[in-house]
């Protein structure tokens, strides 16, 4: 019987004739459907959560099933609320992309932002700028995306209630922890920057500071 404790003969010459384990049996991707276009694909299964509605308003109406008509019934801290003005209000991403992520929503419930009134759009863009200055004076970020996705088919998550992203950008903040581990990390609690960022927030209405709605 061999010795279960004998140690291997490092000097040993391999067996060339073996052969390896050719493990699973590969198919050539010639004889499957398709034309070949020069692109690699990336595959996200994680991403059908969104696809499929996962925590989405089960329908458009206005009302406490629409988080941006709930959230300004809140406290500032439960809500995430940055600043209030006559007529929009700065909240935080509940699923930030960055770190201060911001939406400037209008309290009342429109879709579509053709339909704003021109005080909702001009303090839509107050609120805009101001949460600009003061990412850039707490935060200091290189850079910023805005945006407003019209549609679900544009990317809108809660395409009923318009909302402006207000995102902070810094050199080297994309990498593929949101792709391989499903998680994107952020350095700070979300209670703590909503802190901060109110704090930096301006007190004057004509600057887009905070006023009783």
């Amino acid at each position: 019987m061999p010795d279960a404790t004998a140690v291997p003969d490092e000097t040993a010459v391999p067996d060339e004739t073996a052969v390896p384990d050719a493990g699973p049996e590969l198919v050539d991707a010639r004889l499957l459907v398709g034309e070949p276009d020069g692109l690699q694909r990336l595959w996200t299964p994680h991403r059908m959560v969104y696809i499929e509605g996962e925590n989405k308003p089960s329908d458009d109406a206005a009302g406490p099933g629409c988080p941006f008509c709930r959230i300004p019934s809140l406290p500032d801290e439960e809500g995430l609320v940055v600043a209030r003005g006559g007529v929009a209000f700065v909240a935080l991403n509940l699923y930030p992309y960055n770190s201060g992520h911001l939406l400037v929503c209008p309290y009342r419930h429109v879709a579509d932002y053709t339909d704003l009134t021109d005080e909702e759009v001009a303090e839509v863009a107050t609120l805009t700028r101001t949460a600009m200055r003061v990412l850039r004076e707490v935060s200091h970020p290189h850079g910023f995306n805005l945006g407003m996705n019209q549609g679900d088919v544009a990317g809108a998550g809660i395409a009923a209630h318009l909302h402006q992203h207000v995102v902070p950008r810094w050199n080297g903040d994309a990498n593929f922890l949101p792709v391989i581990a499903r998680t994107r990390a952020l350095p700070e609690l979300l209670a703590d920057t909503r802190a901060r960022l109110a704090a930096g927030w301006p007190t004057g209405p004509d600057d887009g500071g905070m006023i009783a709605p």
